[in-house]
């Protein structure tokens, strides 16, 4: 695998985090993290001239690379500080799990489609990004790696799953994007007692659905 990261992609990088700031991303540490990981090296090679557009691209198995606002937005909301214990639902291309990783979170992720559950696992190592990668369901999430610090969900859910709201410690967040398949609104979710869980919305999006179960 070709993992070069030349002057001219960086240049592009930098353009792209600016065109972030302006969106109004101004959390310094996601913009240093968008900045470091190399985007283009997660998208096929004849595709690598949208790797620094700000949208989202196909990358098989009907899944997409998150749009980098979009990934910014959330890594923002999550508020992730170092050594954080992150539990990704839908690694997809790993894009959001290797900017976690540069903000210092220990990340777990999970992927229900095993064709990007390989690639990945192959990917992520071989750019020096070291998450624990899981293959299953992320509806039922990791209940005997939690409680979590930060949940980060990466794909529309029709509703926020109960067993990740449990697998939440309490002052964790949890960040969704919730609602039908068309747009979904961004949820922060903040566990303020064993019982107790305050939820705030933060605009709409579009995501690709959150599939239940494992694909072989």
């Amino acid at each position: 695998m070709d993992t070069r990261d030349s002057l001219r992609h960086q240049g592009m990088r930098k353009r792209l985090v600016e065109a972030i700031r302006i969106k109004g991303v101004r959390d310094e540490r996601v913009l240093n993290a968008i900045q470091k990981v190399p985007r283009h090296l997660f998208m096929d090679s004849s595709f690598i001239q949208f790797a620094y557009k700000d949208q989202a691209f196909p990358i098989g198995a009907g899944q997409t690379i998150s749009q980098p606002f979009t990934v910014a937005f959330q890594s923002q909301l999550l508020d992730v500080q170092p050594s954080d214990k992150v539990l990704e639902v839908g690694t997809g291309s790993g894009y959001q799990a290797a900017v976690l990783v540069e903000m210092g979170a220990q990340v777990y992720t999970i992927e229900r489609q095993r064709e990007l559950y390989m690639k990945v696992q192959q990917l992520l190592p071989d750019l020096g990004y070291h998450p624990k990668f899981f293959f299953g369901d992320g509806y039922k999430g990791l209940p005997t790696y939690g409680p979590f610090d930060k949940i980060i969900i990466t794909a529309g859910a029709p509703v926020i799953p109960q067993d990740l709201l449990t697998q939440l410690r309490v002052g964790g967040v949890l960040v969704a994007p919730i609602g039908p398949t068309e747009k979904q609104v961004m949820y922060k979710v903040t566990r303020i007692s064993e019982e107790e869980y305050e939820k705030e919305k933060h605009g709409t999006f579009v995501f690709v659905p959150m599939l239940k179960g494992t694909v072989n």
